[in-house]
């Protein structure tokens, strides 16, 4: 296996295919030798065509791509020694396990005793020691996609791409392959480029997170940046919850939203164009203590989630929908009770309503 993976580079990508608006706009991007960077966002937002445009499957219309400095723009896919793992696995059914993994193996003439070697090895390095003379029928899915990890790691690639590939599976079964691709990345070391429309997916595995947007890459950094300190308003609505205060008025370290007036912490990021969001978490229901910001609620109702629940609150004279996450016995709370929803100042954030 690789020791360390190729750093990418992404310099002003683009691929446009003559609709409306490219479905890569403009991207740039370096991801690490050996880091796990996930490509999140909606469908459609670009991150599957960025990583096809890494991969070779597809050609660019500008811009340029390098692997540790080394343009590779012309270089069809299989020069660009790549691992892939997609969603479907791909895998060959007239083939055992021992076969399948042997492919790439086969195909860069390695010496039989070699591919050997190798095949035991990432077997063993997936869990599936003792299944080298099973047919892909005969396997679970999960056990199906871990063939396919095998191999695409098999022949040593310095970096892996991941196109959805936990997309088919349960949640449980999902929630068992995240923690072996885990694993996996830490013991191989290489480059994993990771797709997924799934936020929870993304925060559990990612090192650093490039979020999607309209062909965009809207914010980077790693998960708990992201999360605590998003810079627009679609970031801090793609990843989790958010009680939204919009629009609001900016005044001499004061934000102004319905008929509330709240202090800030930190200035705006701008003039205009400017809301307010505050996590479910941060929010709590009772009398506010002094510095605290607050504002009054109605109960909609109070769903029971198992490890917590979540209060479903109209906030203000607007009404405007919002949600407080509460204990999990917590339930005297009734649909119609008025409520006080107030929250620290150091746990509100200012975004940009727009990406720039």
């Amino acid at each position: 296996m690789a020791a360390t993976g190729t750093q990418i580079r992404l310099a002003e990508v683009t691929k446009d295919y003559g609709l409306a608006a490219p479905a890569v706009d403009d991207v740039s991007l370096t991801i690490e030798p050996g880091e796990f960077m996930t490509l999140l966002g909606p469908s459609g937002s670009g991150k599957t065509t960025t990583l096809n445009l890494i991969a070779g499957f597809e050609t660019l219309t500008a811009g340029t791509i390098a692997f540790d400095g080394r343009d590779v723009g012309a270089l069809p896919p299989h020069k660009r020694n790549l691992g892939m793992l997609f969603q479907n696995y791909a895998l060959f059914p007239h083939m055992t396990v021992a076969q399948n993994v042997a492919y790439p193996l086969r195909e860069r003439r390695l010496a039989k005793a070699e591919i050997t070697r190798k095949v035991a090895s990432v077997l063993e390095l997936v869990q599936l020691t003792g299944r080298d003379d099973h047919y892909p029928a005969q396997l679970s899915g999960g056990q199906q996609q871990r063939v396919a990890l095998a191999r695409a790691i098999v022949f040593g690639p310095t970096a892996l791409l991941l196109d959805e590939p936990l997309g088919a599976l349960d949640r449980n079964l999902r929630g068992t392959l995240q923690a072996e691709i885990h694993r996996i990345h830490s013991e191989v070391g290489t480059t994993f480029v990771f797709v997924t429309h799934d936020q929870e997916e993304a925060m559990n595995l990612s090192d650093r997170i490039a979020l999607f947007n309209n062909g965009r890459i809207e914010q980077i950094g790693t998960p708990e940046e992201l999360y605590q300190n998003p810079a627009t308003l679609f970031t801090a609505r793609f990843l989790g919850d958010s009680n939204v205060f919009a629009p609001i008025a900016v005044d001499d370290g004061k934000v102004i939203w319905d008929d509330r007036i709240w202090p800030i912490a930190a200035p705006p990021p701008a003039s205009e164009g400017v809301a307010m969001v505050v996590r479910p978490e941060d929010v709590h229901l009772g009398e506010p203590p002094a510095g605290a910001n607050s504002v009054n609620a109605t109960v909609r109702a109070v769903e029971y989630m198992g490890a917590y629940r979540t209060a479903l609150l109209s906030l203000g004279h607007a009404g405007v929908l919002g949600r407080a996450r509460l204990d999990a016995t917590a339930s005297s709370l009734a649909s119609g009770q008025p409520v006080t929803a107030w929250w620290p100042v150091a746990q509100q954030r200012l975004v940009l309503t727009s990406s720039s």
